[in-house]
């Protein structure tokens, strides 16, 4: 018998051209209906069919024929969306895709090299602590014997802790970030980097109170994840004394560079904790509304963007120590030369492979 083509493969290589299957059928010639049946895996396609979408997908044929089993959102894995209700269907499969393509990619990086995470991510219940998240942020940073104050690189943290943390241009979605955990592989948080610093890491900090709190998807989740970020980042026993005496905007631009975090999460944390009363924070949020600070906050306050280093120093290993040239491993994941370049860049990460040191060449 010959290779069977991978339907769910099929459906990935559309979503990440972004294309909805009506424009993918006929650039490829074909009834929708049968571009549908083949991506569920109803009838099988021939080889002259892939040969036509190795093109316009651009990918190369070996691509659908790899035996990965495809998830998807949310049901499958269930991925903790950001700000959904602002990206369109299209933007979504388009993330998903990401996220298959780059598994698929870990666990052929995998076979080389061994993740040894020095820490884990602890799953703690809720309902075990009555609801008390900040709590729960306290115990965090304690099993992972960070110091109290101001939270230093929250990125080398997760990493140390096993998770692989990954920068992508989302091809221009409005998703911050989303996580990602299947069986044999590292859990994922894949970040927008379209963003600034402090808010990339208060997504960081909002997945990780994902991966922290929720086995499954439910009603209050999301918000729970912002109280698990906020409470993470600015413990309240910290932030009170930083927060205490006047709060208005020079002394919020003071402590953001300090606490790396933005000067309206500052606010919001001032409020939840009470620091501050309710007219004080309305007429300090018509001052980020009047100088147009909502969206974009001072850019002299912006701190470096922490730079992931576990998926850097897995590709380097591969070209450095491994011997493999770009177009050997591009031919490891099934995918272009120029594919691999947009995804990671291996001209440019010797920096962030240096900073890596948890990994381990299997023998």
């Amino acid at each position: 018998m010959g290779k069977q083509v991978n339907h769910g493969l099929l459906r990935i290589a559309r979503q990440h051209k972004g294309v909805s299957q009506g424009e993918a059928a006929r650039g490829l010639g074909i009834p929708q209906v049968t571009l549908s049946r083949y991506e569920n895996g109803v009838t099988h396609p021939g080889e002259e069919f892939i040969g036509k979408a190795s093109i316009l997908y651009d990918l190369p044929d070996s691509f659908f024929y790899q035996p990965d089993v495809v998830f998807g959102a949310p049901v499958s894995v269930h991925p903790m969306w950001r700000k959904k209700h602002d990206v369109t269907g299209r933007e979504m499969d388009i993330i998903v895709a990401e996220l298959n393509l780059r598994t698929i990619h870990i666990r052929r990086l995998l076979q080389a090299v061994e993740h040894a995470p020095k820490r884990d991510i602890p799953k703690l219940d809720l309902d075990e602590y009555e609801g008390d998240i900040e709590r729960i942020a306290s115990l965090v940073r304690a099993h992972w014997l960070l110091p109290a104050g101001p939270l230093g690189n929250l990125t080398a943290a997760l990493e140390i802790a096993g998770c692989i943390v990954v920068h992508s241009d989302m091809q221009g979605s409005a998703i911050s970030g989303v996580t990602v955990s299947v069986a044999g592989v590292p859990p994922m948080i894949l970040l927008n980097r379209d963003q600034p610093a402090d808010r990339m890491r208060y997504t960081l900090a909002h997945e990780l109170g994902h991966m922290v709190l929720h086995r499954f998807p439910g009603p209050n989740m999301e918000r729970e994840a912002n109280e698990f970020a906020s409470a993470l980042l600015m413990p309240a026993k910290d932030i009170k004394g930083a927060l205490s005496g006047r709060i208005d905007l020079r002394r919020l631009a003071a402590l953001k560079p300090e606490w790396r975090v933005s000067m309206q999460g500052l606010l919001y944390r001032a409020q939840a904790l009470e620091i501050i009363n309710k007219g004080e924070a309305t007429w300090l949020w018509r001052q980020f509304s009047s100088l147009r600070m909502k969206l974009r906050e001072p850019p002299e306050l912006d701190f470096p963007m922490e730079q992931p280093s576990v998926l850097p120093k897995m590709v380097r290993l591969h070209l450095d120590a491994f011997g493999y040239s770009q177009g050997e491993l591009a031919r490891l994941f099934h995918i272009h030369p120029h594919t691999l370049s947009d995804l990671y860049s291996p001209e440019k990460i010797s920096d962030a492979a240096s900073r890596a040191g948890r990994l381990r060449l299997v023998q």
